[in-house]
């Protein structure tokens, strides 16, 4: 009997362990509440994995650059789970850039679905940018 209840125990535990595991690679793409950070190496992969994404195509030294991050802080959060924020440093990822026609920044692209369907390019104040936004999510 022991013996028996030790085995349920075991696979309890395992059943619990995967179900953590999925539901966090599930709550992941609905969770982020702040913009995610992503390369020239995984671009792709995360257009793909998110319904509706805006991408800020940004550098550290451009100034309004530097205005529009709390504007994306605040929509990351507000908008959580109907859109996802992420952050493209052109200068250190070159290939998307390129690929992507960035010529001045800042820059959002919005993708659909893995799919380019519009940019923003310049400062935009925050409600305008959301009314934007919105109609893509």
């Amino acid at each position: 009997m022991n013996n028996e209840l030790d085995e349920i125990r075991k696979r309890k535990i395992e059943d619990y362990k995967k179900q953590i595991i999925l539901g966090g690679k599930k709550m992941e793409k609905n969770i982020h509440d702040k913009p995610i950070n992503i390369k020239d190496a995984d671009f792709d992969e995360t257009i793909k994995k998110y319904k509706t994404i805006v991408i800020d195509c940004w550098a550290p030294w451009c100034g309004p650059c530097r205005m529009m991050t709390p504007i994306i802080d605040d929509l990351a959060k507000e908008m959580q789970g109907k859109v996802v924020f992420g952050k493209v440093n052109v200068d250190e990822n070159p290939i998307t850039s390129v690929k992507y026609k960035i010529m001045s920044i800042p820059t959002l692209l919005i993708f659909k679905n893995g799919s380019l369907v519009d940019r923003v390019i310049g400062v935009y104040p925050k409600d305008e940018l959301k009314n934007k936004i919105s109609l893509y999510q």
